[in-house]
């Protein structure tokens, strides 16, 4: 088994509890589906204004 498998087995009994025989039969989707980042929430204007006035740019002389 090589590397990539033996992490992905790892997480997914340690972290996600699921057993070693369940993963096998999971497809590639599957897989994918649990453990894919969630999506970033979009940068409204709100939250925009709120960085810029939080780090301001500094004019260099």
């Amino acid at each position: 088994m090589n590397a990539r498998w033996r992490a992905a087995l790892r997480l997914a009994t340690l972290t996600l509890a699921i057993p070693p025989e369940t993963f096998w039969r999971l497809s590639l989707a599957e897989w994918r589906a649990l453990t894919e980042a969630p999506a970033a929430p979009a940068l409204n204007r709100a939250a925009l204004d709120a960085l810029i006035a939080r780090f301001p740019d500094e004019e260099t002389p």
